[in-house]
C-alpha cells in the first residue's frame, strides 16, 4: 500500500531551486553548489521511483516499490560526501533504501548512462538495492540484506590490510558504511563491532541516518545516547551532527538552552509529530507543559511562521556544512561513527509522516518538487550544463574519483591430484588439514594464496597442523607468550605473513570476511583462496551472509565440520540436519560431501582452482569425523583409470560395485558408505546382488539432471554412469542429513521405485549404532529398504 498526504506544511526553502551565483571572476560559491547538486540528487532519486510505479507499463500488476522517504533522508548526506570529500580509493557501502540516490549520483558523475533512470527495478536495469554485480554503475559494496551491508567495510578493510601484507603496498582510503538507524538492531552489527579485529580499523567510517523511523513507525526509543555509549566503549570515535544552522541559530538565542533541552528531552514520536504541524500548531505543542515551557515559547515568539517551520526540521544531517565539518573531524587511528540526524522524507510533502515508508508523491507532489529543486519536468533527467557551476563541479569530482582498474592478475594453476593415495582408517575433515599441508609441499604458489578463517576452532577442525605451518595472520607482529611453553602445541605467533585469521565465536563474521576476501582478485587484482571452516550445524547461521556474498561477487571455500548425528556423543544441538540440502539449493556454488580422505582432496582442489577468477565459484564442503577404511574406495592403481575415477569424484558420483543381475542400487553419501557396503555384503550372502553408488555431489547431479532435461546448460554424462537408462534400477538412498536431499534420483529409477533413508527429526547423545538405528540409517535399514524393492510386485 502507498500513502500520499496533502495536508502538509511547505519543505524548507533549502529546496527552493535558486540558481547558484558566480562572483566577478566566475568562480561559484562551493556550499551553493553542493546544495544545488542536492536539490538535483533528491529530484533525480525521487523522479526514478515515481516512474518505475508509474510511468513504466506494469504487465503483471505487482507492485513495483522504492523508497522516495528513505532516499530523501540520504540525499544530503550522499551530497556532502561524494561531491564533498570522497576520494578515488575510498569505498562506500550504501544503505539498501538509498540505491536511487547512488544512481542520481552516479549519474551526474557520468557513470551512468540517461537510458537507465527510466529502468530501476527493471530486468537488466537498475537493481532494487545495490549490487556490485547486477548494477551498469560503480557499485563498491553490495546491499540488501540487512545488516550485512553494513558490516561489509569492515571485512572489507582487513581484507585489503591482508592483501596490502602480501604485495607490499599501503593503498589508503577509508571504507565507508551508510547505515540506517534501524539497521542497528540486526546482531550481526554489533558481532562486527564487538570483535576486537575491528578496533584496529581506522579507515572504517559508519554514518548512521538517525531519521527515527523503521518501515512502519516511528521507533518509541532509538536511544541514541546509549547507541553512542556503546560504539564509545568498543573503541570507536563517536561523532553527532545533530542540529543543523537554522535550529542552532535558536538554540544559540538568549533561553535558548530551555529549547535544546526540550528537543533533547522529548520522545521521538512527539518530535515526529512536530514535523507534520503548521506554524501555529508549532506554537502551540513546541513549548510542552514541562518547567521550561515559557522559556521555549520566549525564544520562538518572535520567529516568523516558515522560519520556525523550516528551523524546526533543521536537523545536521541535512546540513552540508556541518556534514563537511564533521568528515573533516575523522580520526584515521580508530574506527568513526557519526550519527547524522535527519527526517525521513526531508524535502518531501512526506516528510516525518510515520508510514512514509513506502510512500509515493501524488503527480502534483512531484511537479511541486520540480519546481522547488529545479527540476523541468518536460526533462526530468536532465543533468547540469557542462558550463555551468554545477557541471563543472561534477566533471572535476568525476575526475576526482576516477580509479586506476586494477591489473587482472590470474590465480596460480592448482594441481588436480597430489598423488597420494591414503590408506588405513581417516575421515575426510583429517583430509582438509592434510591435504593443505602437502599443499605447501608440492605447490607452494599454491598454498601462499590460501588464507584460512575460523571462529576459535582450527585445532579441533584439524587446522592445527597447517596453522603451526602457515601462521597467524596480523598486520602488526604480536608476541607468542607461550612460544616457550613445551606443552603447548598450537603455535600463536601472529605476524603480517601468516595465513590463518581467527575472530572470536561469531560466523557471521566470519563468512562476512570470507566473502570479502574471496572478492580480492575483483577490487585489486590480487586473488586470494579464502577457505573458512565452522561447525557443519552452524553453516545454516552463516548461510545468509555468506549467500550475500557470493552474491557480491565473492568467492571462496566453505568447511563444514563435523556433520550430521555421526557427531555422536555431541548430542542434537550439533547434529546438523539440513545442510546437505542447503548445499544443493545454494547458488553460486558447488557443494560436496565426499566419502573417503583422496576425494575430500579431490574436492577441495578442485575448489581451488575455481576461485580468484571471472568465472569462478564457491565451494561448500561437507566433511566428517567418522574414521573410514580407506581401503573400502578401491581406488584404482593405473593412472588413467585414477584419473577416471576423480572426474567422476567431482561430477558428482561414481559407482564402487557393479554386480550382473542387480535390480536395486544403493546410493550412499559421505559416512554412510560404510553401511552401505555392509548392507550390500548382507544382500549379496541371501542371494541379492545389489549395486552401491558413492553420491559425491547430489549438486552436481542435480546440474547434470537439468542440463539433460535442457534447463541449463552443462553436460549429463556422469547420469549415464551412475544410472543407465539400459540397466534401471530400484534405489535405496542414505545419507547422514535430510534424504529429501537425493530423492530426486528417482527420475532415474525408471519407475522401479526409491526408498530414500535419511535423518528427519532432531537427534540426541549416542554412539553411532544406536543413533543410526534410531534415525533408520543404519545396515539394517539399508537391507529392508533393499528387499522392500526386491519383493515388489512387477
Amino acid at each position: 500500500m502507498t500513502h500520499s498526504t496533502t495536508h502538509t506544511p511547505r519543505p524548507p526553502d533549502a529546496f527552493s531551486g535558486a540558481a547558484v551565483r558566480t562572483d566577478g571572476n566566475g568562480k561559484a560559491d562551493e556550499p551553493a553548489v553542493l546544495e544545488s547538486l542536492e536539490r538535483r540528487v533528491l529530484w533525480l532519486a525521487t523522479a526514478m521511483i515515481d516512474h518505475a510505479n508509474r510511468g513504466r507499463p506494469n504487465r503483471s500488476g505487482l507492485k513495483v516499490g522504492g523508497h522516495q522517504a528513505s532516499s530523501a533522508s540520504m540525499a544530503g548526506i550522499m551530497t556532502a560526501l561524494w561531491f564533498g570529500r570522497l576520494t578515488a580509493e575510498d569505498r562506500v557501502s550504501v544503505k539498501p533504501h538509498a540505491s536511487p540516490v547512488l544512481h542520481a549520483v552516479n549519474y551526474l558523475l557520468g557513470r551512468l548512462d540517461r537510458s537507465y533512470l527510466t529502468r530501476l527495478r527493471d530486468y537488466g536495469g537498475l537493481q532494487s538495492y545495490p549490487s556490485r554485480t547486477k548494477d551498469p554503475d560503480p557499485v563498491d559494496y553490495s546491499t540488501g540484506s540487512v545488516g550485512i551491508g553494513a558490516t561489509a567495510p569492515i571485512w572489507g578493510a582487513v581484507a585489503g590490510r591482508y592483501v596490502d601484507d602480501r604485495t607490499g603496498t599501503r593503498r589508503g582510503g577509508r571504507q565507508y558504511s551508510l547505515v540506517g538507524d534501524a539497521e542497528l538492531d540486526e546482531g550481526a552489527v554489533w558481532e562486527a563491532v564487538l570483535d576486537p579485529a575491528t578496533a584496529d580499523l581506522g579507515e572504517v567510517v559508519w554514518i548512521v541516518d538517525l531519521n527515527r523511523q523503521s518501515l512502519d513507525r516511528v521507533v518509541p526509543d532509538i536511544a541514541a545516547g546509549r547507541l553512542r555509549q556503546m560504539f564509545d566503549a568498543a573503541g570507536w570515535q563517536v561523532l553527532t551532527v545533530k542540529y543543523g544552522s537554522r535550529l542552532q541559530a535558536l538554540i544559540d538565542r538568549p533561553g535558548g538552552d530551555a529549547l535544546e533541552r526540550r528537543i533533547d528531552e522529548m520522545p521521538n514520536p512527539e518530535y515526529q509529530r512536530l514535523l507534520r504541524c503548521d506554524a501555529g500548531e508549532l506554537r502551540r505543542r513546541l513549548p510542552g507543559i514541562g518547567p521550561d515551557a515559557a522559556a521555549v515559547a520566549a525564544v520562538i515568539a518572535d520567529v516568523d511562521d516558515i522560519a520556525l517551520v523550516e528551523a524546526v526540521r533543521d536537523l545536521g544531517g541535512h546540513d552540508l556544512p556541518a556534514l563537511l565539518d564533521a568528515f573533516d573531524r575523522i580520526d584515521d587511528t580508530r574506527p568513526t561513527v557519526i550519527f547524522a540526524y535527519t527526517v525521513k522524507g526531508y524535502g518531501l510533502a512526506s516528510a516525518g509522516h510515520p508510514q512514509n515508508h513506502a510512500n509515493l508523491l501524488t503527480p502534483e507532489q512531484l511537479r511541486d518538487l520540480a519546481v522547488r529543486t529545479g527540476a523541468d519536468p518536460a526533462d526530468p533527467w536532465a543533468a547540469f550544463p557542462a558550463d555551468s557551476a554545477e557541471g563543472r563541479h561534477c566533471a572535476a569530482v568525476a575526475a576526482r574519483l576516477t580509479r586506476t582498474p586494477p591489473e587482472p592478475s590470474a590465480p596460480p594453476a592448482v594441481p588436480a591430484d597430489l598423488g597420494r593415495t591414503p590408506n588405513g582408517r581417516a575421515s575426510t575433515q583429517q583430509a582438509l588439514g592434510r591435504t593443505l599441508l602437502d599443499l605447501t609441499r608440492s605447490a607452494p604458489e599454491v598454498a601462499a594464496r590460501v588464507v584460512t578463517v575460523a571462529p576459535d576452532v582450527a585445532s579441533s577442525t584439524n587446522l592445527g597442523g597447517w596453522l603451526n605451518k602457515a601462521g597467524p595472520w596480523s598486520s602488526t607482529a604480536k608476541q607468542d607468550w607461550f612460544a616457550d611453553d613445551a606443552e603447548t602445541l598450537l603455535r600463536w605467533a601472529e605476524r603480517p605473513t601468516g595465513q590463518h585469521i581467527e575472530l572470536g565465536i561469531a560466523e557471521v563474521n566470519l563468512v562476512g570476511l570470507l566473502g570479502e576476501l574471496g572478492a580480492t582478485w575483483s577490487r585489486w587484482g590480487h586473488p586470494l583462496f579464502p577457505i573458512g571452516v565452522v561447525y557443519d550445524p552452524f553453516v545454516g547461521r552463516a548461510l545468509e551472509p555468506w549467500s550475500f556474498g557470493m552474491y557480491a561477487g565473492g568467492q571462496s571455500i566453505l568447511v563444514g565440520t563435523p556433520s550430521g548425528v555421526t557427531l555422536g556423543p555431541e548430542g542434537g544441538a550439533h547434529q546438523s540436519i539440513t545442510t546437505p540440502s542447503i548445499g544443493l539449493e545454494q547458488p553460486g556454488c558447488v557443494a560436496f560431501e565426499p566419502a573417503f580422505a583422496l576425494e575430500a582432496e579431490w574436492c577441495l582442489l578442485d575448489g581451488l582452482s575455481r576461485l580468484g577468477r571471472e568465472d569462478g565459484s564457491s565451494t561448500y564442503l561437507r566433511l566428517s569425523t567418522r574414521p573410514v577404511d580407506q581401503a573400502l574406495a578401491r581406488i584404482p592403481q593405473e593412472a588413467a583409470a585414477r584419473e577416471r575415477r576423480r572426474r567422476q569424484v567431482l561430477a558428482g558420483g561414481y559407482r564402487l560395485r557393479t554386480t550382473p543381475g542387480a535390480r536395486v542400487a544403493i546410493v550412499a553419501m559421505g559416512a554412510m558408505v560404510t553401511e552401505a557396503v555392509t548392507a550390500a555384503d548382507r544382500l549379496a550372502a541371501g542371494g541379492h546382488p545389489v549395486d552401491v553408488v558413492v553420491a559425491t555431489s547430489p549438486d552436481r547431479l542435480m546440474r547434470a539432471q537439468r542440463a539433460r532435461d535442457g534447463l541449463e546448460p552443462g553436460d549429463s554424462w556422469i547420469l549415464d554412469q551412475l544410472f543407465p537408462q539400459r540397466r534401471p534400477q530400484s534405489l535405496v538412498t542414505v545419507l547422514d542429513g535430510h534424504p529429501h536431499t537425493l530423492a530426486f534420483l528417482a527420475a532415474h529409477t525408471g519407475g522401479l521405485g526409491i526408498r530414500t533413508l535419511g535423518v528427519t527429526r532432531f537427534g540426541e547423545s549416542g554412539d553411532l549404532p544406536d543413533l543410526y538405528a534410531a534415525h533408520g540409517i543404519d545396515a539394517d535399514h539399508i537391507v529392508r529398504a533393499a528387499l522392500d524393492l526386491i519383493d515388489r510386485p512387477d
